[in-house]
């Protein structure tokens, strides 16, 4: 996720234990707002009232208000406001949230003995914010316009495209003007409430595709296309108070037509919900101590110089979260740009680069540690004994990047340019610190910065702006599209899914050897053996100096006073967005 996405229990008795340990109670907030990092376990400041206005903001324009055309994170979490996935993260703090648990869903699916069909029945009662029904082809063309034909919606991963049996010469429901699902046999939907998923092949995994927002409902004759995040036809508890604008913000309020009895995830808290695009970053945080805001929409936390200020600050450290994100933050090297295309010149970077300055650039260790590899700890696969690349301190190894920039035939070093988000003080602090490590060594870096809306679909993750711009060096970072190995790597090192825009393997690493394995992985079942496939999954990426990683993040997160039902949520990497609502129901 991405910049992004994320076993299966219900919420029951232990939350209720929970609430009531953090003082819920039925007419506001609690006397205190918590105590440090009290929300990356519990939930703080609990809270049953309803009412009010829930205030967000974030640095950039947002990637795209359609469910189905969008690949961060923040966006998968804040879009369950008005689109309905059927399936979706269990609504608990801690290591439950990463569970899998149904939303349009009436249970959870049905699998074959073969593992190659998946049948879902929906709930009953369930409308759209015209009151008129939602049916299972409705989602079947949601997943028909983000994932098949030249003109599917750029932003999104195309899990369903590769999954689903019979469907590789589907053009996609906007090459054919009269019936748009013709030849998509992939999924049938038998009658209203039911979807059955063919597979090519068994892929365990396959309910954590469905928590994706592109099984999000859209009915044909409302779809236009990437125009559609104008106006998106709602099925969760708010909707559009207006037609949406790039850039001008949004403002959503209750949806009449949802009906609670047929959603046991959303409170639906706040009557009203507002989104102002394109504030500078210090400006958020600022708001966000004075009581101004209510939430960062981008949900990576404070920019390093609120962050330095809070964290001294005694007053201020009860308002702070400081969980592990799941997430690694990396530069991604890429393959094709010369002289990057040696391996290396690769190792070279990875050599001289000083780590200790990256981690400080995140804020030290509150901005999380140091690794040697790139699946997190919290995945299966994770090996800490991966280093293939040590350095005394951390501060890079010299003589050994100048012996490789000898073998790759640069012995007095190159340029090249580095893509970064322009709107993340934290990356370009990261930027600069690559910038002078690399410097150390006599490799130039000319730093290119981009907006985050843009940075994946056109800039970073389009090759060929890379390959015309000579971005051979991009920072970015990865949470898991789902908590396994498979869910987090795939999309960043499969040359499988290097794609024309909306690239996320940005490294454009196409490894026989890891493709194979990726593949492979999949037909296991037995997750020791898994594990070790991912692991050396990872010892493969890292020998071919694809990926540097930066960091493990954590985030510092600011919660203010106000704000009610706070907790870091796992399966995001951020707060819990649908359990958030306030104390003061005036404003």
């Amino acid at each position: 996720m991405r910049n992004r996405a994320l076993g299966f229990v219900a919420l029951g008795a232990a939350a209720s234990l929970l609430l009531t340990a953090c003082g819920g109670n039925e007419s506001g907030g609690g006397e205190a707002s918590g105590s440090y990092d009290q929300g990356s376990t519990e939930i703080v400041n609990a809270s049953d009232a309803k009412g009010g206005t829930l205030r967000y903001a974030m640095s950039s324009n947002v990637e795209s208000m359609d469910p189905g055309n969008t690949y961060y994170g923040y966006m998968w979490n804040f879009s369950r406001y008005y689109a309905r996935t059927l399936m979706t993260y269990n609504p608990e703090p801690g290591a439950a949230s990463t569970e899998a648990v149904p939303d349009l869903a009436a249970e959870y699916p049905e699998v074959s003995d073969d593992g190659l069909t998946w049948t879902v029945k929906l709930r009953e009662g369930l409308k759209y914010e015209d009151g008129s029904p939602i049916v299972a082809e409705d989602i079947k063309y949601a997943i028909a316009r983000s994932n098949f034909g030249d003109q599917a919606l750029p932003n999104g991963p195309k899990y369903f495209a590769s999954l689903l049996a019979d469907s590789d010469d589907y053009a996609g429901p906007y090459a054919n003007d009269g019936d748009p699902l013709a030849g998509f046999n992939g999924i049938e939907t038998p009658d209203d409430t039911t979807l059955i998923f063919h597979l090519k092949e068994p892929f365990a995994d396959f309910p954590y595709v469905l928590v994706q927002p592109q099984s999000a409902p859209v009915p044909a004759e409302a779809d236009r296309g990437e125009q559609y995040q104008t106006r998106v036809v709602s099925s969760g508890p708010y909707k559009f108070e207006s037609d949406y604008s790039p850039g001008k913000g949004l403002t959503l309020v209750r949806n009449d037509q949802w009906d609670p009895e047929t959603d046991p995830i959303r409170k639906a808290l706040p009557d009203r919900i507002t989104v102002e695009e394109s504030v500078d970053q210090n400006e958020i945080d600022q708001r966000l101590v004075n009581g101004q805001l209510d939430v960062d929409l981008g949900g990576t936390g404070l920019g390093p110089a609120m962050k330095g200020q809070v964290l001294t600050d005694e007053a201020q450290k009860p308002f702070i979260d400081n969980p592990e994100t799941g997430a690694v933050r990396y530069i991604a090297i890429n393959n094709v740009v010369e002289p990057l295309d040696d391996v290396a010149c690769r190792q070279a970077i990875m050599y001289a680069a000083d780590h200790d300055a990256l981690q400080r650039a995140w804020g030290g260790e509150v901005g999380g540690s140091i690794p040697t590899q790139v699946i997190p700890p919290a995945i299966a696969g994770h090996d800490p004994e991966i280093d293939l690349y040590p350095s005394e301190g951390n501060k890079g190894d010299a003589a050994k990047a100048k012996e490789k920039l000898e073998e790759c035939g640069e012995p007095d070093g190159f340029s090249t340019n580095l893509g970064v988000r322009a709107d993340r003080p934290t990356e370009v602090a990261a930027a600069e610190a690559l910038q002078a490590s690399l410097q150390n060594v006599g490799i130039k870096v000319n730093i290119k910065q981009y907006p985050s809306d843009t940075f994946t679909n056109t800039q970073a993750g389009s090759p060929d702006f890379v390959h015309e711009n000579e971005l051979g060096l991009n920072i970015y970072g990865w949470i898991p599209d789902w908590p396994t190995g498979y869910g987090f790597l795939s999309y960043i090192v499969d040359g499988d899914n290097i794609k024309d825009a909306g690239n996320s393997n940005i490294s454009e690493l196409d490894d026989p050897e890891i493709n194979k394995l990726l593949d492979d992985v999949t037909k296991t079942t037995d997750p020791e053996e898994q594990a070790q496939i991912y692991s050396e999954i990872d010892r493969l990426v890292m020998e071919s100096a694809s990926i540097l990683p930066a960091v493990f993040e954590k985030s510092v997160l600011y919660r203010p006073e106000n704000l009610t039902n706070v907790y870091f949520h796992a399966g995001y990497a951020m707060y819990d967005y649908m359990a958030l609502g306030v104390a003061n129901t005036e404003q």
